[in-house]
This record gives C-alpha cells, sequence and structure tokens, in this order.
C-alpha cells in the first residue's frame, strides 16, 4: 500500500464500529415497522452527517399492495436516506445500503448476545447493520485522505430492500446514473466470499374472479376462482426448468364448502437466470392468464412485475471484481466470489450498467433467522477494503 492508502487504513477504528453496530442493531427496524425504520433514519442520517455533501430523508415512492380479499392499496413505506458529494467530481461512485431487517416488532429475536468467540448475535447484526457501520468508516477513511478530491459519490440507503426495494426503485435508478461503478453491503459469507453473478426474481399478484353459486343446487351456475387460480398455477409450474425457477406459493380465497368461491388470489414467484428468462416467464404468465380467463369463463388481472432483474459477471464488473481482490491481497485478504441465487439491489444497479460488488460487508451467516451473527473482525477488515478500492479508484480516475 501507498502512505496514503495506509494511513486511511489506520485510522479505521473497529471498537467504535461495534459500539456503533450494537447500537444500530437494539433498534428494532422491520421494513414495516415504521416509527422503528424512522428511528433508524435519524440515526443514520445523524451519523453520515460527518461526511460532506448534502443529506436528506427522501420520502418512499407509493407501492402497490394487493389484499387477500383482490383489493389494491397504497403500501406506506420509510423515507431513504441520500447523501451526495462532490457532484462535480470527474469520477463518482455510488454506496448503496439497507436500513430494514426482517423481523418485526413482535418478532421473538430482538436481543444481542456476544457469543465469547469473536461474533456477535443480533437481529440485522450482519444483514446489515454492520455493513452500514463498514460503509461509513470507509468513507469517512477516503474522506481524511487527500486523494478524496479526486471522486465523488451518492449514498442511497433504503427502508424498504428486504421487500423488494419497491419504493426506493427509481431512486436507486436516479443514483447510479452516472457513476464508474458500485458498492454494497450486503454481508459476504463467514468465510469472506462474496456473491458474484445473480439471478433475478419477480413477484406476482394474480387475482381470479368468478361467479358465486349453491355449490349442490346449482353449482353448474357458479364460476370457481379457486380452481381457475389452480389451473393457472399448474400452467404456470409448467415454465420450471433449470434457468428459471416457479414457485406458486399460495392461493387465497374460498368461504364455505357449500358456496362456490368467487374469489381467489394467487401468488408467484420467479427466479429468472438471464433478461431472456423474462422475457420467456412473461409470454407464459400472459398465455396461463388468456387460456384459463377464457376456458373457466373468469375475469384474471396480474399485479407485480420482475423487480430485479439477474446480474451477470460482465466486462465492468469483473474489472471491479478484480480491483477489490487486488486491494484484499494487499491487506492479506484472500478474497473470492461464487455465484448466488439470491437478489438485492445490486440487481437493480447492475440493471442501470453500473458494475457492482454487492457484498462489501461483514463478514457473518444465518441471516434472516434468530442465529444471524456477526464477525466482530470484519468490521475494520472490511472497512479497509472498501476504502482502499475507492482510494484505487479515484487514483486511477476509474476501473
Amino acid at each position: 500500500m501507498s502512505p496514503p492508502e495506509a494511513q486511511a487504513v489506520d485510522r479505521i477504528d473497529q471498537p467504535a464500529m461495534r459500539a456503533q453496530v450494537e447500537r444500530w442493531a437494539a433498534v428494532n427496524s422491520g421494513t414495516r415497522n415504521l416509527p422503528g425504520v424512522a428511528t433508524m433514519a435519524t440515526l443514520l442520517a445523524d451519523a453520515f452527517s460527518m461526511l460532506p455533501g448534502d443529506i436528506a430523508l427522501v420520502d418512499a415512492d407509493p407501492v402497490e399492495s394487493v389484499g387477500a380479499d383482490g383489493s389494491v392499496s397504497v403500501l406506506e413505506h420509510g423515507r431513504h436516506l441520500h447523501l451526495d458529494v462532490r457532484p462535480d467530481a470527474p469520477v463518482r461512485m455510488l454506496f448503496t445500503g439497507h436500513m430494514d431487517t426482517v423481523y418485526p416488532v413482535d418478532h421473538p429475536f430482538q436481543a444481542l448476545t456476544d457469543c465469547g468467540d469473536g461474533t456477535i448475535n443480533g437481529p440485522g447484526t450482519a444483514d446489515m447493520k454492520g455493513g452500514l457501520s463498514v460503509m461509513l468508516a470507509a468513507l469517512a477513511a477516503v474522506e481524511a485522505s487527500p486523494l478524496a478530491s479526486r471522486i465523488g459519490y451518492e449514498v442511497v440507503i433504503n427502508s424498504d430492500e428486504e421487500t423488494g426495494s419497491f419504493s426506493s426503485s427509481a431512486l436507486l435508478a436516479g443514483a447510479a446514473r452516472g457513476k464508474v461503478a458500485a458498492l454494497t453491503y450486503e454481508p459476504a459469507l463467514a468465510d469472506g466470499t462474496l456473491a458474484g453473478a445473480r439471478g433475478g426474481t419477480g413477484n406476482f399478484s394474480i387475482v381470479v374472479r368468478g361467479r358465486s353459486a349453491h355449490a349442490g343446487r346449482n353449482p353448474e351456475d357458479g364460476r370457481n376462482a379457486i380452481v381457475a387460480a389452480a389451473d393457472i398455477a399448474l400452467r404456470l409450474a409448467k415454465a420450471r426448468g433449470p434457468r428459471l425457477a416457479v414457485n406458486p406459493a399460495r392461493i387465497e380465497g374460498g368461504g364455505p364448502n357449500n358456496v362456490v368461491p368467487d374469489l381467489a388470489v394467487l401468488r408467484v414467484n420467479f427466479r429468472p437466470a438471464t433478461a431472456d428468462d423474462i422475457v420467456r416467464a412473461q409470454a407464459h404468465i400472459d398465455g396461463a392468464v388468456a387460456m384459463v380467463a377464457a376456458e373457466h369463463d373468469v375475469q384474471v388481472s396480474v399485479h407485480g412485475g420482475f423487480n430485479r432483474p439477474p446480474k451477470p459477471i460482465d466486462d465492468g464488473a469483473a474489472r471491479l471484481f478484480a480491483l477489490v481482490r487486488a486491494a484484499g491481497g494487499d491487506l492479506g485478504l484472500d478474497i473470492g466470489w461464487r455465484a448466488t441465487g439470491g437478489v438485492c439491489d445490486g440487481n437493480n444497479i447492475a440493471a442501470a450498467g453500473v458494475p457492482v460488488v454487492d457484498t462489501m460487508g461483514v463478514r457473518g451467516g444465518a441471516i434472516h433467522s434468530a442465529e444471524e451473527f456477526m464477525i466482530v473482525d470484519s468490521l475494520a477488515e472490511r472497512a479497509a477494503l472498501s476504502a482502499l478500492t475507492v482510494l484505487r479508484i479515484a487514483e486511477r480516475g476509474g476501473l
């Protein structure tokens, strides 16, 4: 490392980072716990105000929600944090993370435990309040370097990543424009492995409206919405293949045994491997809906879409991964990556044409469970990895 790089790394304060993570993880910020998310947003705004630039809490975009009764309503979300630093700099990057967790306010997993083995068990410690601390420490280290003036950046920390980033997708897309690269702070695996290529995902609510009738006296006058929804589910399942996972997850609706049900809501998840698979999946949806509507004489409406496109490792992403690997090597870290079926905001950023590494957060594991843990020593380790990566992008003027 050069002297400026070494000085930046040396200023990272792991005990302070640990205390910060513990304060943040003590706040329940499950996506639907809007008061908790608001508290978390305020804490983050206060913490990130140490960086230069304009900081704001941005209102969430409206999000459509389909209820079990087929009604469509607007689902409220918490505000998103946005920071813009040196917008006129010749080299600009994007840094993203999320303040929400998967643990609702009434979930039993609320407390932190020092496991005595170098790990902390607690809600959001790895996913991703530890990652947010890593991001902030890395950017603070960059700002203390003489290279800081060479690079500008935007930070987006959204409140709805765990439910698909529907209310923040436009904010992410706008922040991605014109950036040479992006880093996102989802956790790495416990051994430090990063996520490489990712598949995409799409979630759909398909509302089927039939006609009620007496199940014994005149069933022929009814149009069974449950049967029609099941038919759609079976047709969609036939699209499943090596490059497209299809999961009909739930059918809601129905009523008493002596009434032909006139309403059903089918929930389906798709996992396409490539953009072509999205086209193929959409064709299956359109075809199944049209055929079932005609054959069962029902009305069908489709809500939702493919909110996270697949994220391949293209040439730009490969260059960014190589830069991260080289920085890790200079820090004594062996950086590797592998493809994963999971999705995150890295998918959205890659879809905007920006190279991204999306697991720059802490090392940890068992996320989305009561066994979630963060490896404490990875706080300073991963902050150093990010800082060194950013400084080298600044020094070379890009990837």
